[in-house]
């Protein structure tokens, strides 16, 4: 089975994107389009959704063309914005995230298969 993919442009579908996230995870990743270590980081994630290992969404940010929905992101989920930067989502909150070098498709795997430690978001 194919990871399923799709962009986000708007606040409705980001809070949509959170919404599903209480049926199953969901895999963020901002991208910036300007940037050679975010091409690096989506070469990874599109390795991942190629591999298609995993049954979850993959939901991409464009940083720069969707800045209010990557804004509405950042506040919504308590995370510090960084591009690139990938984060797995469940029940509207983040178990886990990387940024720049760190976006690669083997941690999203081992993130998805709980073999990496869940940050701790609290402050």
């Amino acid at each position: 089975m194919m990871v399923e993919f799709k962009e986000i442009t708007c606040s409705r579908e980001f809070e949509e994107i959170l919404d599903e996230s209480c049926r199953h995870k969901i895999i963020l990743f901002k991208h910036s389009t300007t940037c050679p270590i975010s091409a690096r980081a989506w070469q990874e994630v599109q390795d991942f959704i190629r591999e298609g290992s995993a049954e979850v969404p993959v939901v991409m940010i464009k940083v720069i063309e969707s800045r209010p929905v990557c804004n509405q992101a950042t506040e919504d989920l308590g995370v510090k914005h960084q591009s690139p930067q990938v984060l797995l989502l469940s029940n509207k909150k983040v178990l886990w995230h990387a940024s720049h070098q760190s976006v690669t498709k083997n941690e999203i795997k081992k993130a998805l298969a709980g073999e990496i430690s869940p940050f701790n978001l609290s402050v």
